[in-house]
């Protein structure tokens, strides 16, 4: 039974390996170099993200607005604004429209601005097209290979999926037939004076064992956000007969509505006293007649350590507010808030990304090692045969 079993790892490993291998070193090459991107993009873009001066005051957040708005093209209109607490840090203000029926990364995003503003003064310091920006090509590399909604995040899903079926496949070919003091000693640590073919496998074997956790984590969080359906019975199975809470609503008034620099501006205000003791916020724009203003401020690194506001529109008034603390957040949804740290490795600390980004390195070398093991034993095979 156990023969059987590793039997059929053996070819599991093996032909997802080969199905999947080029993604999943796509996945990982990329992953590697989005593990510390708002570290990198301050290095690169110091004048865009950092001001000169900090000033005594800010302007109000309906002004910053109106300036970010007359810096964009054709008229566009902002939808998110994202604010440090650091003071010498610049606004910056989004807009975006995408088209997920695109089957490129050109034609999904339809347009894609950001804009950098300093606070104090309302000077411009940068109008970026987004689209064209270096990380936003890696990440949308990384989620979707270029190829748009439909077919590149279906690749990748379901590469992910073969990822995690590997990965477990692995963890039950790693573990010897027949344990001994040798076959201990190679689970554990790499042969270096051993022929380039052993420590090809060793490469393989070895680091593919101590970087599983974290690969399992990494997979699991992005098959949280690939298949909706496992998204949804995770956290309602998780949830129990925790209620579904309903979407927060604006009450359109039955009156042209006048007041919205006022309602902007005292949202921006409540979220300013808030940042106190806080790392970022962001708040996004009403999309519809319905919509609401959503603030998001978290406390740190870790993005699920957060507290969330949904305002009225038209009154200002706070619909619905949620801190990450609160008992009442079923296990599923707390675990569903906790996806990009998973994924991230952000839920551990900076401890946590090193790891993750050492995983990473080593995803992107497994499918490369497990390729050349495929290959020389296809030779050895072929060799057997010719004698």
């Amino acid at each position: 039974m156990k023969l059987t079993l590793r039997k059929a790892a053996l070819q599991l490993h093996l032909w997802l390996g080969l199905t999947s291998g080029l993604v999943v070193v796509v996945m990982a090459a990329t992953g590697c170099i989005l593990a510390f991107e708002e570290e990198l993009k301050h290095l690169v873009y110091p004048d865009r993200y950092f001001i000169k001066t900090v000033g005594d005051k800010k302007l109000s957040l309906s002004e910053l607005s109106l300036k970010a708005e007359k810096a964009l093209p054709d008229g566009l209109k902002i939808k998110r604004v994202q604010i440090s607490s650091d003071p010498s840090r610049t606004y910056v203000f989004r807009t975006l429209k995408m088209d997920n029926d695109a089957l490129t990364y050109w034609g999904t995003y339809l347009y894609y601005y950001r804009v950098y503003i300093d606070p104090y003064t309302g000077k411009v310091h940068e109008v970026e097209d987004a689209k064209h920006n270096f990380f936003e090509i890696v990440l949308d590399l990384h989620r979707r290979l270029l190829l748009g909604e439909k077919i590149g995040k279906t690749i990748t899903g379901y590469s992910t999926l073969m990822l995690a079926i590997i990965l477990f496949s692995g963890l039950i070919i790693w573990y010897p037939k027949k344990m001994s003091k040798n076959m201990l000693k190679g689970m554990f640590f790499i042969k270096t004076s051993a022929s380039w073919k052993r420590v090809n496998y060793d490469l393989h074997n070895v680091l593919g064992f101590y970087a599983i956790i974290p690969l399992i984590l990494i997979s699991y969080s992005a098959l949280i956000w690939n298949f909706e359906n496992v998204d949804k019975w995770v956290k309602n199975t998780l949830n129990g007969n925790v209620p579904t809470e309903q979407k927060s609503k604006s009450s359109i008034p039955s009156e042209e509505f006048t007041n919205r620099e006022f309602i902007l501006n005292s949202i921006g205000e409540k979220v300013e006293k808030d940042l106190i003791n806080k790392k970022s916020a962001l708040i996004n724009f009403p999309r519809t007649d319905e919509g609401t203003y959503y603030a998001e401020l978290t406390y740190g690194n870790k993005q699920y350590q957060n507290e969330q506001y949904n305002f009225d529109q038209y009154s200002g008034k706070i619909l619905k507010h949620q801190a990450y603390k609160d008992e009442k957040i079923g296990y599923g949804t707390a675990l569903r808030e906790r996806n990009y740290d998973l994924h991230t490795g952000s839920i551990f600390g900076v401890t946590g990304r090193i790891m993750y980004l050492l995983a990473g390195m080593i995803a992107t070398s497994l499918p490369i090692t497990g390729f050349i093991i495929y290959v020389n034993r296809k030779k050895k095979k072929l060799q057997i045969r010719n004698k």
